[in-house]
């Protein structure tokens, strides 16, 4: 990570690009293509293949990316990095909020560089963010230092990390939760996630509708080239304020598709989002696999 952070921003994309096309041009005998190549034929099946199969492509690339940044975002100063955010769009949805002392719940899906707008928050807002802590301690130290370096706070996937984020929506901070993971099967809902059931995390639309805090959703686009980052905030769905969880985690996987819509390439499709099935079908990430008639 650190011979990253020697690199320019170009060049560590550059490198991450590089182990995207690796991973892709070994097809099934690596599991990041695997899962990238069934998430996309259960999202997208009326996409023509030979469109899927462009999109794996720059999807494995983009989060080579994701992973070469991670020395840009996490060793390069605050300044450095932050230089790199070229445009922002919607800030003044946080702005009119905050400044009302009225608290914001973010949606930060698994897309561009989360880092990144953590970052950008973190220098100009009061931010509480949750995160699952790793296994490895000296991995989570790193986290932690890193992610709080400008202030933020950062919140355990627990009893207590709640009463934070509570706390924090109360006193009219930036609550930022990371909502596109599966959680465990008492801690979910099975909702739509481009057409496919997801279990969907509870906890995010329960804030909501117990707090009635304005929801945006928010993302750091990675820019061609590597000239850098635009934020992009934009309100989610009405509904997500909603005191039914299946309306409100419905509503929430809506506002995170429109963000994936806008740069699909640069979401996290490696990971295994439909792993748990509602219906007791067989898990489609265990090859072989064919994908279910509609």
């Amino acid at each position: 990570m650190r011979l990253v952070a020697l690199l320019p921003l170009s060049m560590a994309q550059w490198l991450g690009r590089c182990m995207g096309r690796w991973i892709y041009r070994q097809g099934d005998k690596q599991r990041l293509y695997t899962n990238t190549r069934i998430n996309l034929e259960l999202c997208f099946p009326e996409m023509p293949k030979a469109e899927r199969d462009k999109l794996t492509k720059k999807s494995l690339e983009n989060t080579g990316c994701s992973l070469a940044e991670m020395g840009v975002s996490w060793i390069w100063s605050p300044e450095r990095v932050l230089e790199k955010v070229k445009s922002v769009v919607g800030e003044d949805l946080i702005a009119d909020e905050l400044n009302n002392g009225r608290g914001i719940l973010l949606i930060a899906p698994h897309l561009g560089n989360w880092e990144v707008m953590n970052l950008y928050l973190s220098r100009r807002y009061p931010v509480t963010a949750m995160y699952k802590p790793p296994r490895q301690k000296k991995f989570d130290e790193l986290i932690l230092k890193r992610r709080a370096r400008l202030g933020s706070k950062m919140a355990p996937a627990d009893t207590r990390g709640v009463r934070m984020l509570i706390k924090a929506l109360r006193g009219g901070e930036i609550v930022g939760v990371l909502p596109d993971q599966e959680p465990d099967r008492e801690g979910g809902v099975f909702v739509p996630f481009f057409g496919q059931p997801a279990l969907t995390m509870k906890l995010f639309p329960q804030l909501a509708a117990q707090t009635g805090v304005t929801v945006i959703s928010g993302y750091a686009k990675r820019l061609e080239n590597g000239e850098g980052f635009e934020l992009r905030f934009a309100k989610a769905e009405a509904e997500i304020n909603n005191k039914d969880v299946q309306i409100s985690a419905a509503a929430m996987n809506r506002s995170i598709e429109h963000c994936v819509n806008e740069c699909p390439e640069q979401y996290q499709w490696e990971y295994k989002r439909f792993h748990s099935r509602e219906d007791g079908s067989d898990n489609p990430y265990r090859l072989p696999y064919r994908l279910p008639r509609r």
